[in-house]
């Protein structure tokens, strides 16, 4: 029962670090183009982090629990050695200030441990490729969406004044950013409440039928929402400067295209990236005004960092169940 509550409280620590990590994605660009301040976008996102759980139903959460590793194989060892290595990898990217994937590290962390225990049978492949594709469908979707909508915006709004035009979508971008930040609450949180409830029927507290706790929902969308409050600083200024710079019309385009991707992706029970997905939409705002306008090299660095995330936390992940099997 003791590792229990430890695995608990990695639980929390990882959702508060995807908070904080996470942070830059909601207010970087309502941020950057000065519609809010800083202290009151935080504030802003951390409130609607804190409700998704009001709006989506659970089911990324039963998708980490069921779908990324065999239930049978798991062991306490096994969760706390993923959760060690998505705490490791999201502190390194946010210590150099690279937007990363705290949900990607999670499952490359449970991969890591699960096939150091048993071996590489232990991986439900259909459902873990279906994840991995989303690291490209996702910022690609963003990406179109983006695009599109800045286009319909620009042709719609083609006979106002620039001043009027930014009057009017420094209000939006409020409600945009709104939405940004539930669909991440609604995602993010969901991948953490999941691993409690896989360490609840490890501990034969729960059965795979059994319906995650209200707890647990609570103590989860609690922690994301104190991370975000703390926000990742390093990261802000990567998203909402250097890939391309933003000015309210866009940065209501590309919220609003990563609010969509979000709430699809949640809706169908599958794990994103929101640092994938709102990447992707920054970047098709800025390819509507020519490519010369996305700094490509940084994108090229945020993207290795994407590819890298699943297996440099599946070697953490291994190397630390291996440690934890030598101690325990």
């Amino acid at each position: 029962m003791v590792f229990l509550y430890i695995v608990v409280a990695l639980v929390l620590i990882f959702d508060f670090l995807n908070g904080f990590h996470d942070s830059a994605n909601s207010i970087a660009i309502v941020v950057s183009t000065k519609v809010l301040s800083p202290v009151f976008a935080v504030i802003m996102a951390a409130f609607f982090n804190f409700i998704a759980f009001t709006v989506f139903p659970l089911k990324v959460a039963y998708t980490i629990g069921n779908g990324v590793v065999k239930q049978d194989v798991l062991t306490m060892t096994v969760i706390a050695s993923a959760l060690v290595a998505a705490i490791t990898w999201n502190l390194i990217t946010w210590w150099i200030g690279l937007p990363s994937s705290s949900s990607h590290t999670l499952v490359g962390g449970l991969i890591g441990a699960a096939v150091a225990h048993s071996g590489i049978h232990t991986i439900i492949f259909p459902i873990v490729f279906r994840i991995v594709a989303f690291i490209f469908i996702a910022p690609i979707l963003g990406m179109v969406l983006s695009f599109s909508i800045s286009t319909i915006v620009v042709y719609i709004f083609r006979k106002f004044t620039p001043s009027n035009v930014d009057k009017i979508f420094r209000k939006l971008q409020i409600i945009s950013s709104s939405t940004l930040s539930l669909g991440h609450g609604g995602n993010d949180a969901q991948k953490s409440m999941g691993i409690i409830w896989l360490a609840l029927i490890v501990s034969g507290l729960a059965t795979n039928k059994s319906a995650i706790p209200l707890w647990v929902i609570l103590s989860c969308q609690t922690a994301i929402a104190l991370g975000t409050l703390f926000g990742g600083w390093r990261i802000v200024k990567t998203m909402g400067q250097r890939i391309t710079k933003v000015k309210p019309f866009e940065g209501f385009c590309a919220e609003t295209a990563g609010a969509l991707t979000l709430f699809g992706a949640t809706h169908f029970g599958i794990p994103v990236s929101t640092t994938h997905t709102i990447t992707g939409a920054i970047v098709g705002v800025g390819a509507r005004k020519g490519a010369s306008a996305v700094k490509w090299g940084v994108t090229k660095k945020i993207f290795w960092a994407w590819i890298l995330t699943i297996p440099v936390s599946a070697v953490i992940s291994g190397i630390m169940f291996h440690f934890f099997d030598w101690i325990f």
